[in-house]
């Protein structure tokens, strides 16, 4: 028996290669893009976040910058960082302050938009060097992943103290959610492996996907706590059901060039991502688990290819933010196709 064989047995792994499928006319996701005013498509404007006051803040990884956007009025404001931050991930938490990953200084940082002060939370670890994206525990806590330094690690945000787990050289932990037991599920993105993370061991169990080709760059999770992940390099959904270990994969709409990369689950338990299909523009799609069909599109942005590389849902009103290689911040109100579904 050979060993990839032996791998697919031992974790109860279900490939279901299905053709490439049609998505339903007629359902699309109204956008909205707004123009980052400063700099050019080169800070590369990401990964925005609701605040509670409603303002949108989002980073410029490659411009050293957090910046605030008002998308009632469209004003911009931004907040300069240290030098050589290259902040990748934001969020925001209760109290409007925003937390954001260092990815080339090694350091989580918060900043208080209303004074400009920024506390640095440097990796007890010198071989972390790359915080790399960041989501809230149901304490108020931080889970986050540093790719390059094969690391997941938990920043306990009232003492500032930093606990991390080692996932292996050349693993590149990526994406990261919570399930609803506050339990982080995370890409491994070097390997052909999704991976979870105890809360309280930080011990690391993985479960090897159904090809070895396969690489989850993004992942999502829904209210039954199965896990969906992108796969970057075969274009396909994936869909892992962690009490059996068995994986489901579901040809993306554009086919294997597809390049699925943005992520994100929304309030009806649809999955949503980006096709960023070289030189023929970035669509967004979505999956609907409970009629296991392609139900929504909308075209995205100008011809390039990986426009857009995180997205985030906002339950509260129903709209994906998004940020583009093109220098913009966009949304799509998915909250229209309720009536519709």
């Amino acid at each position: 028996m050979s060993n990839t064989l032996r791998l697919l047995l031992t974790f109860s792994v279900i490939a279901l290669l299905a053709p490439v499928p049609a998505l339903a006319q007629g359902m699309v996701a109204p956008s909205q893009e707004w123009k980052v005013p400063w700099g050019s498509a080169a800070d590369r404007p990401r990964d925005p976040f609701v605040a509670p006051d409603g303002n949108v803040f989002f980073v410029g990884q490659t411009g050293n910058y957090i910046a605030r956007l008002d998308p009632r009025t469209g004003e911009f404001k931004r907040y300069e960082v240290d030098p050589g931050t290259n902040p990748h991930n934001l969020i925001v938490d209760p109290q409007g302050l925003v937390w954001y990953s260092g990815n080339r200084n090694g350091m989580i940082g918060k900043l208080d938009p209303r004074t400009g002060t920024i506390t640095r939370y440097p990796m007890p670890d010198p071989r972390v060097k790359d915080p790399h994206t960041l989501v809230f525990d149901g304490r108020g806590d931080i889970w986050f992943t540093a790719q390059s330094s094969g690391a997941v690690g938990h920043l306990e945000t009232r003492t500032g103290t930093i606990r991390l787990a080692f996932t292996g050289a050349n693993t590149r932990p990526y994406g990261i959610v919570l399930n609803s037991k506050g339990v982080p599920w995370f890409n491994l993105f070097g390997t052909d492996k999704i991976a979870t993370i105890d809360p309280f061991t930080m011990a690391v169990r993985t479960y090897t996907l159904p090809n070895e080709r396969a690489r989850g760059r993004r992942i999502a999770v829904t209210s039954d706590d199965i896990i969906w992940y992108g796969d970057y390099t075969r274009g396909f959904l994936g869909r892992l059901d962690p009490r059996t270990g068995a994986v489901q994969e579901i040809a993306m709409p554009a086919g294997g060039g597809s390049l699925p990369y943005g992520m994100a689950s929304d309030d009806k338990d649809r999955i949503w991502l980006t096709e960023n299909v070289p030189n023929k523009g970035t669509r967004l799609v979505a999956y609907d688990p409970k009629t296991k069909s392609w139900v929504a599109n909308s075209s995205l942005g100008e011809p390039t290819a990986n426009t857009v590389r995180h997205m985030y849902f906002d339950k509260k009103t129903g709209l994906l933010w998004f940020g583009s290689d093109q220098g913009t911040i966009g949304r799509a109100d998915v909250g229209r196709l309720r009536t519709a579904m």
